[in-house]
Order: C-alpha cells, then structure tokens, then sequence
C-alpha cells in the first residue's frame, strides 16, 4: 500500500503522524484496503524504486501510528 501523500522519506511519514496530520492511504489495483488494523506500507510511489517499508496503525481509515 501507499500514502495518498508521496512521502519521500520514512521518516517524513513518521513526522507528518507525529504532527497530527490526517495521513491516508491506497492499495493501487486489485484488492481492499482495511479501515482498522495493521498494514503495510512502502514509498515512495511508483515508478520511483521503493527506498523504505514501514507497518502502521490505522483506524477509521488513517495512519495513527508507523513502526
């Protein structure tokens, strides 16, 4: 999956969180996207070659937490 913000960096994604930004995200093709639980994430967004992977919290459909 992939934040609907393309984030360069981890660890602006971890800030942008830690801001209290409301961080959402997209599973691009086939498949759903939970709304509460753990996911996995990965940017930044194609065709850019993947530099980081991070799990993450979500509820109610945004990020609350990354690992």
């Amino acid at each position: 999956m992939y934040t609907d913000t393309n984030y360069k960096t981890k660890k602006s994604l971890k800030e942008a969180v830690a801001a209290g930004k409301r961080v959402t995200y997209h599973q691009p093709g086939l498949g759903t996207t939970p709304d509460n639980g753990t996911i996995s994430l990965e940017g930044p967004h194609y065709p850019a070659a993947h530099t980081w992977y991070a799990q993450a919290t979500v509820r109610d459909g945004v990020i609350t937490r990354v690992r």
